[in-house]
């Protein structure tokens, strides 16, 4: 990664939700992973370990857990899975002034893209201190439940909001759905796990992706030094 990561063509700015707007040890989605098991359990009648075997199962042949959980006809109304799991304590991440100047002062429109539900971003959007610097929010309900890293969901996600990958940016901590968002022509950025529990979705510290245009430990900074068509003038 160059020292001034060069954006200035970005006019269009997507952010996955989780483990991207906050740190990847922030205990966000390691609550989401436990109630998902305990979904599972309920739903299945299986003890714990069967049931995060399946449920990972599902994660790795379907993208997401509730998107096996359909395709197996499990479930029959998603945002009951959605409301479960989402239900957790997020005061374990407060309001971040700095990360909201950072994303304010990006040129052009900026938007969330999670696979959560719309309560869930809502929720951390408002936590974070950061509402009010999006254009929109798009969840996986939007995209008719094809989570990333299908590509009908990030079709749905363009067209709601007209977005052009060609002069787009996509920040996430999965590799897998960076390869997508590469692929569809996005200027990819992959915001790397910091040390202690993640997800099983966040990449390694040291893992590297040939489709990863640029890399970052914290998302933060990596807006503080990036060169945009804003500051491009001025940049070193």
């Amino acid at each position: 990664m160059t020292a001034t990561p060069d954006l200035s063509h970005v006019g269009e700015w997507v952010f996955d939700l989780d483990n991207t707007l906050y740190p990847s040890d922030a205990a966000v989605m390691s609550q989401v992973d436990v109630r998902m098991t305990e979904y599972v359990m309920r739903l299945l009648g299986l003890p714990r370990e069967q049931a995060r075997a399946e449920q990972k199962r599902y994660w790795r042949d379907y993208g997401t857990t509730l998107s096996g959980l359909m395709a197996d006809g499990r479930v029959s109304d998603p945002r009951d899975f959605l409301d479960f799991v989402h239900d957790i304590d997020l005061t374990v991440i407060g309001p971040d002034p700095d990360l909201a100047a950072r994303i304010r002062a990006l040129p052009g429109r900026r938007y969330v893209y999670t696979n959560g539900s719309l309560r869930h971003a809502e929720n951390v959007v408002s936590r974070l201190g950061i509402v009010d610097c999006f254009h929109g929010l798009f969840d996986v309900e939007a995209a008719q439940f094809a989570p990333k890293p299908r590509p009908e969901g990030f079709a749905r996600f363009a067209a709601r909001f007209g977005v052009d990958p060609r002069i787009a940016s996509f920040f996430e901590d999965s590799p897998r759905n960076l390869k997508t968002a590469y692929d569809l022509g996005y200027t990819t950025v992959l915001i790397r796990a910091r040390p202690g529990p993640r997800d099983e979705e966040s990449a390694a510290p040291d893992a590297q992706f040939d489709h990863v245009h640029f890399a970052a430990d914290c998302l933060k900074t990596f807006l503080g030094g990036v060169r945009t068509a804003a500051n491009k003038g001025n940049a070193a």
